[in-house]
């Protein structure tokens, strides 16, 4: 019988850069015992512990952190320039934030003294944690999950996108190295089929899920018949707004950046942007000015600042949506031509701000997933908050000004699961990571994040009868 393999096409140029067989129905059996059997050993490990082996998987990754940010580049594009600060900024902040906090968000809650009774709550392992991360910030949405889940007392078996195999591979080399025993973390190559086979197990107690809503329904439809919790992380379409009195250099600096980094592949990237009519026209003159500046090629040439997309159809997607768009009314404002690389039916694709947009174009209502983005001129905050919360998204949202109250006012109003003054496309690792509406539920980072992972007992101890 001839064995399915998982092969993973670079975007850079075509090839086949990773070639895996995927599990086998017996290898699926094998991890999961040998998960639940190495749980109960590893949930009497003191939190304490578990934190510094967390610690050392992280500094295991950092010495190598160029190493992964080429193999990050190679499989799924992004330019070597940029790829690094995933695992050196990103995952060394968030494991290092919640190493530091795990014994205080653990600990036994405490209740009203009561005489004669000692009476506490303890925050419990859940069992085997099931991760199912995808390509586009692969270590950084899997550790949001992995992390807290280990830390908690878990064990972890993780299925990392076909794009982005090898990231799987490394996290299993990285927390060997650090000592973590044998079985409390796994990871399995697997189809979608397969996915849903792990999510049915009765040995499986969470799934942690990042991907489209599609995939979330799938997740909830496979666990559907089993009493366990499900975290869905699942995108969204974010808006960002600029009030009049925006810092206009820095605003569109960073907010053109929270649109077009990682070629817009980013489930909280800026894909939508209002601006004040009195600084309208001077905003879309420098971002236009701006995103001419960026530089569209092989992702592995340093000076490289916008790679291709994941893979052709995901660039065709965007073509089509900016095509669909001009056709309504839009007008493009950005010649694909200015960009040598970009070529129609290829994962390169040039950026592109659009204007003349309004939201019966799906440029403004559904998720892009890449380098396009709509600016449209708004009277004031009413109209601006109507606007941000005219979406079945709800991720992130962000408003560029310099009236903080206003801010807090507007942020009051606005459907998000995370809202930013002056800042995007940021994880705050002591903040909660959360949607609304379809961009999911549930919680990963901060403190909350850590319960997640756990469940709730409470001991009721009457001391003598």
């Amino acid at each position: 019988m001839t064995q399915r393999l998982l092969r993973t096409v670079s975007p850079i140029d075509g090839s086949i850069y990773v070639e895996r067989p995927f599990a086998e129905a017996r290898q699926i059996e094998a991890a999961l015992a040998k998960a639940a059997e190495a749980q109960r050993r590893w949930k009497q490990v003191p939190i304490a512990e578990r934190a510094e082996t967390c610690r050392r998987m992280t500094a295991w990754c950092v010495d190598r952190a160029d190493a992964l940010a080429e193999e990050l580049t190679r499989q799924m594009g992004r330019p070597i320039a940029h790829s690094a600060f995933e695992i050196r900024r990103g995952l060394h902040e968030r494991v290092s934030y919640m190493a530091d906090i795990a014994e205080a968000a653990l600990a036994d809650v405490q209740v009203e003294a009561k005489a004669g009774f000692e009476r506490f709550i303890r925050r419990e392992p859940l069992g085997i944690v099931f991760v199912v991360a995808p390509w586009n910030y692969p270590w950084l949405t899997s550790v949001n999950a992995v992390v807290p889940a280990l830390l908690a007392g878990n064990a972890v078996v993780l299925k990392m996108a076909q794009q982005t195999p090898l990231v799987a591979e490394r996290y299993a080399e990285a927390l060997a190295a650090a000592g973590l025993p044998d079985g409390v973390f796994q990871y399995l190559h697997l189809d979608h089929e397969q996915v849903g086979r792990v999510v049915q197990d009765p040995r499986t107690a969470f799934v942690a899920f990042t991907g489209s809503v599609g995939g979330g329904h799938a997740i909830q439809r496979a666990a559907s018949e089993r009493f366990i919790p499900t975290g869905l992380e699942l995108g969204g379409k974010d808006p960002a707004y600029v009030r009049a009195d925006a810092p206009l250099d820095a605003t569109v600096e960073n907010v053109i950046d929270g649109a077009f980094f990682n070629a817009g592949q980013s489930c909280c990237a800026v894909e939508r942007i209002y601006v004040h009519v009195a600084v309208y026209e001077a905003f879309v003159e420098r971002a236009v000015a701006l995103t001419k500046d960026y530089k569209l090629g092989n992702p592995l040439n340093g000076e490289t600042t916008l790679g291709p997309m994941v893979r052709s159809d995901a660039a065709d997607h965007v073509r089509e949506q900016v095509r669909n768009a001009v056709r309504a009314g839009a007008k493009a404002l950005i010649d694909p031509a200015l960009f040598e690389a970009d070529a129609p039916g290829t994962p390169y694709l040039a950026p592109q701000i659009l204007v003349s947009v309004d939201h019966r174009m799906a440029i403004m209502t559904e998720e892009t997933f890449g380098p396009a983005v709509g600016i449209m001129r708004v009277a004031g905050d009413d109209e601006a908050i109507e606007l941000m919360n005219d979406s079945h998204y709800g991720l992130t949202a962000s408003v560029w000004t310099t009236d903080a109250e206003a801010a807090k006012r507007i942020g009051e109003r606005v459907e998000t699961g995370t809202y930013f003054m002056n800042r995007c496309d940021y994880l705050d690792p002591a903040l909660a990571w959360t949607g609304v509406k379809d961009s999911g539920r549930g919680c990963t980072l901060s403190r909350l994040g850590l319960e997640t992972f756990t469940r709730l007992k409470s001991y009721h101890l009457r001391l003598s009868l």
